[in-house]
């Protein structure tokens, strides 16, 4: 096969396939997919995508997002995703995508916690993102390589040349003058998580391993509401929507407990519901239910289908029989650190975009259903970064094909051990004894004859615990405990 092209991007979920369908036709293009196409988190993203209904809403969706990310926004940033996202929103539709409307064609909204108006755009009931990966699929112009890991960046002198990748039982090099990383987030790190199976922080490990900053990793997202029973990896997510949409928290004694935390109940930031969830259990010891009785059955089964058919089909009798609960670790605000073009600093011709980066558009905790316009908004201006660039000055640079072994025997163990010690200690509720026994754990088995992905792995965890430990206070999704 070749090795040599214009443009990588590494990743193909919303951001990577939208930064592609924004770079003209005639460039060399590889899109890098570690698994099949659609193990990606926007494949499974349920709720929808926030966007400002009209002009006067653009200042209330910037507000909204920056009280859930509660004082530690780049404003600048969510100036971009609020005033852009519309224009977005309007091509994705221009180009043939089909959101649910009403019978007369207008669009449907529905609301989500944290949003003071109905914004959330939605399709296929609760499937949007799985609609919105196929079409852009389907418009995609370029080669997808899949079931392939990069494994390095190709760097030198400040410059990226590439990427090493393990493919076919195989590694080499490819090559590129732009590089692009739109790998998704870190959940495979965490021992309850919503997050696709390929989901495992390589990337960010592998910036560590060259000095490029990762900016606000003490900044994890749990979402309040899924379903972790059963022995998946990748938890069942129930949807935000159906809570603004009617659903109640309540626990075995029919208790809306999450208005004792904070006045909106369950309509409260996902930080804070999620707190309130975790430590209801810790202090009552009682189970935490989703209640979905406001729902007729038919509407139910329309309005959320793909909810309505995994618990049916795990056993649970919906929308008529409670769904038991707990949080799980759902979304990175925290990431490469970029800039609002997702170039990287002092690494010329690297990108980052969607939750893999860092613009400080999110703060402290992500505003519901801003994910999914983060990776179409930010992914147009980096794709007309690159489309503006000049690709005739680039020299080639070649770079050796040895690679250290990526896995050894016992890493699986340890892998496991890992995720455990990551939702115990650096998880909902975090203190320092906990933090500093988790950082020693990690340094030990760091200290281990280990393969590549999992050093990878135990690199951002340290990562996310050491920047646990410097911030003493708590703020929006990190939450710092005294225990007695």
């Amino acid at each position: 096969m070749k090795t040599s092209y214009d443009v990588l991007i590494v990743g193909t979920g919303i951001a990577g396939l939208n930064t592609a369908l924004g770079l003209p036709k005639n460039l060399d293009v590889l899109l890098i997919s570690k698994d099949y196409a659609w193990e990606c988190n926007t494949f499974y993203a349920q709720g929808g995508v926030a966007v400002a209904k009209d002009a006067q809403d653009v200042a209330v969706h910037r507000r909204d997002t920056l009280e859930a990310g509660a004082g530690h926004c780049n404003e600048a940033a969510v100036d971009v995703l609020c005033s852009e996202g519309p224009a977005a929103i309007r091509e994705l539709i221009e180009r043939g995508f089909s959101f649910d409307h009403d019978a007369s064609g207008r669009l449907l909204y529905t609301k989500e916690a944290a949003h003071s108006t109905q914004r959330i755009l939605h399709a296929g009931g609760d499937a949007t993102g799985r609609y919105l990966h196929l079409f852009l699929m389907e418009q995609l112009p370029f080669p997808v390589l899949y079931n392939t890991h990069v494994t390095d960046l190709l760097i030198d002198e400040g410059t990226c040349y590439g990427v090493r990748v393990f493919h076919a039982g195989k590694i080499f090099n490819l090559y590129a003058k732009k590089i692009v990383i739109a790998s998704g987030g870190v959940g495979s790190l965490y021992e309850y998580h919503t997050n696709a199976r390929t989901i495992s922080a390589d990337m960010q490990g592998i910036c560590l391993d060259h000095g490029i900053a990762l900016a606000d990793m003490e900044m994890m997202q749990f979402h309040p509401t899924a379903f972790v029973l059963g022995h998946a990896v990748r938890k069942q997510l129930l949807s935000e929507s159906l809570r603004g949409e009617g659903a109640m928290i309540v626990d075995d004694h029919a208790e809306r407990f999450t208005f004792a935390y904070d006045p909106r109940g369950e309509l409260a930031p996902r930080d804070v519901v999620s707190r309130a969830i975790f430590l209801h259990k810790q202090k009552t010891g009682r189970e935490v239910y989703l209640d979905l009785s406001a729902f007729s059955h038919e509407h139910f089964k329309e309005r959320f289908p793909s909810i309505y058919y995994n618990m049916r089909t795990i056993g649970y009798n919906v929308p008529e029989q409670k769904i038991p609960i707990s949080p799980a670790f759902h979304y990175a605000m925290g990431g490469i650190h970029t800039d609002l073009r997702g170039r990287i600093a002092n690494v010329k011709d690297l990108f980052a975009v969607g939750e893999c980066a860092n613009t400080g558009v999110h703060g402290a905790n992500r505003l519901a259903s801003n994910s999914l316009l983060e990776g179409l908004v930010f992914a147009r201006r980096v794709a007309q970064e690159i489309a503006q660039s000049d690709f005739s000055s680039r020299k080639e640079h070649y770079f050796s094909e040895a690679e250290a072994c990526l896995s050894q025997a016992g890493d699986k163990e340890l892998k496991n051990e890992l995720r455990r010690l990551m939702w115990r200690y650096a998880g909902i509720l975090r203190d320092e004894e906990g933090l500093a026994k988790a950082q020693e754990r990690v340094e030990a088995m760091l200290a281990l004859p280990i393969g590549k992905f999992l050093r990878l792995r135990l690199a951002v965890s340290r990562e996310i615990i050491l920047s646990a430990r410097r911030r003493k206070t708590s703020l929006g999704a990190h939450t710092m405990v005294v225990r007695n």
